[in-house]
């Protein structure tokens, strides 16, 4: 049997605020005892940017110029020079990701996970053991949520954005029937979310001369990032609802409840080289013989047989939001 090396948090769901100290233990697996020149504990905070070259234009030689922004980078000795007993061998650690008088650079920004924006926390252990034997590693990635302080508290119901859909508010074109024929589309929905509360609203269909087969809400992310003199921005779909299937009755009030995917989300960040922001996009689909001829790619892309409604969402943090870490 090989010798192992593992990294276990001391929180199941590894999820941490900055200021607190993240604990765990690493576990040494050997059949046999084994010599070693310390062991050392890392902890990398990273923000990690990435464009494409088909990315808003930018050209392709910007690819992979841009230098990941360093939010957190340390390392403690955890054990000194010695020997590991053979069979398992847990050693403790606590490791404080900001320091009293210590200048932090870089806010502890949320962990998040986008097609083009990363930030990202990990811990490496790494136990060396001479010239003549493979060094020993490991990582895990750490959650980071915002701290409770400066955290607003759990805010007042935000007005809902009345919103209407008709053929005269499409920007792109439509099927002749669907044009001529009109409909119209009433609604309110929530343009600001705590993340650990639904997006809600309401949604009426007053008219349509064209059955409906299908209402949708779709979240997008919306990352932007800055090269030189320009900004690349690439918006992707995270999730699609459907909340309505088949022609609904008319003036008959739709309930809009969209659950958030936590890892897929995080607030609303607008920092100097970089924002990741969220939109929310609803979609009405028409009965049409065009619509399963074209194959379903891009959900909230134009097409002759939709209408289109995109609405700014911002997603907030509460103190009601925080988990219960203890």
């Amino acid at each position: 049997m090989a010798t192992t090396v593992n990294v276990k948090l001391s929180r199941s769901n590894r999820i941490y605020r900055s200021s607190e100290p993240v604990e765990g233990k690493i576990v040494i697996n050997s059949p046999n005892s084994i010599s070693h020149q310390g062991i050392r504990l890392s902890v990398n905070g990273s923000v990690n940017l990435q464009v494409r070259g088909g990315s808003a234009g930018v050209i392709e030689s910007f690819y992979g110029v841009i230098k990941p922004i360093q939010i957190v980078k340390k390392t403690i000795q955890v054990g000194s020079s010695g020997k590991v007993s053979s069979g398992t061998t847990e050693i403790p650690f606590s490791v404080n990701l900001k320091e009293d008088g210590e200048g932090i650079v870089e806010k502890f920004y949320e962990t998040f996970h986008g097609t083009n924006i990363s930030i990202q926390y990990l811990l490496t252990a790494d136990i060396p053991r001479g010239y003549l034997y493979k060094p020993l590693s490991a990582t895990i990635e750490f959650i980071i949520e915002s701290g409770r302080v400066d955290l607003p508290e759990r805010p007042l119901p935000p007005e809902m954005v009345i919103f209407y859909i008709t053929q005269d508010t499409q920007r792109h074109p439509l099927l002749p029937e669907i044009k001529t024929g009109g409909f119209r589309v009433t609604g309110k929905i929530a343009t600001q979310c705590s993340l650990q509360d639904p997006l809600s609203g309401e949604l009426t269909v007053e008219a349509s001369s064209v059955p409906i087969t299908s209402i949708e809400i779709h979240l997008l992310r919306v990352e932007s990032i800055i090269v030189g003199e320009r900004i690349a921005t690439e918006t992707s779909l995270i999730q699609s609802t459907q909340i309505a299937d088949g022609d609904v009755c008319r003036n008959m009030t739709i309930p809009i409840y969209v659950l958030l995917p936590r890892l897929l989300m995080c607030p609303s960040v607008f920092a100097g080289p970089f924002s990741v922001e969220f939109k929310v996009c609803i979609t009405i689909s028409f009965k049409s013989s065009l619509a399963k001829a074209q194959p379903k790619s891009d959900p909230t892309a134009p097409r002759l047989w939709m209408a289109l409604e995109r609405l700014p969402l911002e997603l907030v943090r509460t103190k009601r939001d925080q988990f219960s870490c203890c």
